[in-house]
């Protein structure tokens, strides 16, 4: 459910909607430390006003410690939280939302409305509940609900206050394939209107929703910028090479190319190349092969991804 507390005291407000300000969100040195080094260290976070922002890195990362301080929902240590709306234009959907098990979800969901945003109609819980895809068990109790099922609950609920902001605390984590690809398409289609900041360590759902995306490891921030030059950046063009025969001298040739970086075996009569320029690899691959009188089954091409990239760029910082 929809949630709402007094801001920490770290937090700053501006008084009102600023439509010319660039960022919804933005962190200076936020930290919050826990035993054992957990928590976020001197985080810089910028939110583009209007964009679909993804918070990525592994469980205990501290994506949900960093989204939980820009709420409001815990105190910082140190460091300043500005945003650029006012308290009421933001809502929270948890992973998990706790509902009580009585209540329908239109009651639920009107709850929130109730509570939050009780200057706007009470036509608007049907409209979220649609949104959310529970437009047919609107008057089902929600104690009988799947977990999938109130997380829905739960984004209605953030939904019915029309909040400017929208923080999504792994909103796909309980869902199944069809239930995952309509909430992603949902959230896609609210950039531009909203400012949406989705955290989650699904990588795929970051790549196919957000244009902005942070990469928070350990409690600090990796990378923040656009999804796409992280990916230009980080996730570099490469081949799988099938062959007959020939494999040790095809490897040893491909590691004489000046455009080739790295070669990797996973299998026997398998490589992997990778590169530096997609066009050199496309001219060089074959003739290289077959100058070593490699016999080639199969050539193709690798497909960039977040993954990759999220690879790349943890892989560089823990071994520069």
């Amino acid at each position: 459910m929809s949630v709402r507390t007094p801001l920490a005291a770290s937090l700053v407000h501006r008084p009102a909607v600023d439509p010319g300000h660039p960022w919804a969100i933005s962190t200076a040195g936020l930290t919050r430390s826990y035993p054992g080094g957990a928590g976020v260290h001197g985080v810089d976070l910028l939110v583009p006003r209007g964009s679909v922002y993804g918070i990525v890195g592994p469980n205990g990362a501290g994506k949900t410690t960093l989204l939980s301080i820009v709420t409001g929902l815990r105190r910082a240590d140190a460091g300043s939280v500005t945003t650029a709306v006012p308290v009421e234009r933001i809502a929270v959907c948890p992973d998990v939302p706790d509902l009580e098990p009585w209540l329908t979800a239109a009651e639920a969901v009107d709850l929130a409305r109730s509570l939050s945003a009780p200057h706007l109609p009470a036509a608007r819980v049907l409209e979220a509940l649609s949104h959310a895809g529970l437009g047919d068990a609107a008057y089902r109790r929600v104690g009988g609900f799947s977990r999938g099922m109130r997380q829905r609950v739960g984004l209605a609920a953030a939904l019915v206050t029309d909040p400017e902001i929208l923080v999504l605390d792994e909103p796909t984590s309980a869902l199944d394939p069809a239930g995952r690809a309509g909430m992603l398409d949902l959230i896609a289609g609210m950039a531009g209107d909203r400012t949406v900041i989705l955290s989650t360590h699904i990588l795929a759902d970051v790549e196919r929703v957000a244009d902005t995306i942070g990469v928070l490891r350990d409690g600090r921030l990796l990378y923040q910028g656009a999804t796409a030059d992280l990916l230009a950046d980080h996730a570099r063009p490469g081949w799988t090479v099938r062959l007959r025969d020939g494999q040790d001298r095809a490897r040893t040739a491909l590691e004489d190319q000046p455009w080739v970086t790295r070669v990797t075996s996973p299998a026997r009569g398998v490589l992997h190349v990778d590169v530096t320029s997609a066009d050199s690899a496309e001219t060089g691959l074959v003739p290289a092969l077959a100058a070593c009188g490699a016999r080639i089954v199969a050539i193709e091409p690798h497909t960039a991804d977040l993954e990759t990239a999220f690879l790349s760029l943890t892989t560089t910082r823990e071994n520069p």
